[in-house]
């Protein structure tokens, strides 16, 4: 008798089609594609998330959302780039990276306070579990997670 892992579904919009996609994580072996133009869905990296899906996203969530609410212009989220980047890498198919743009989505940045950039929050069933201001190393992200 096998027992399998309960499902870890994300939902997630395809960057090339705009199309949301339902993944299971448990499945990213499989390569997931999109349902509409069939280009692979990558979760090895941070997912863009603008304000029209950010609450569907993070309260449809069966893993542990990290945001990383960013700017481009802004040298402190040039420097936590290439962390998220390997942080999405080494945690995928247990939690998943999200970036939302300040600038374009001013509606769920001052929704959730956003005062100063980048600000890292960890989101766990829809609520909020904790939150991180400035560049800040690994070990932050990890421990925003541990408890």
């Amino acid at each position: 008798m096998t027992t399998e892992s309960p499902p870890r579904p994300v939902t997630i919009r395809c960057p090339s089609c705009n199309r949301l996609n339902r993944v299971d994580l448990r499945r990213l072996g499989d390569g997931p594609k999109c349902g509409g133009c069939q280009l692979p869905l990558r979760l090895d990296a941070p997912v863009p998330a603008s304000e029209a899906d950010f609450d569907r996203i993070v309260n449809s969530a069966g893993v542990p959302v990290v945001v990383d609410f960013y700017a481009d212009w802004c040298g402190p989220c040039k420097i936590m780039a290439p962390v998220l980047d390997k942080f999405a890498r080494d945690r995928k198919g247990d939690v998943l990276v999200l970036k939302v743009d300040t600038d374009r989505n001013a509606g769920v940045s001052q929704r959730f306070g956003i005062r100063g950039i980048p600000t890292i929050i960890a989101f766990d069933r829809g609520k909020e579990r904790g939150r991180l201001v400035g560049a800040v190393d690994r070990q932050a992200l990890d421990g925003l997670l541990a408890g």
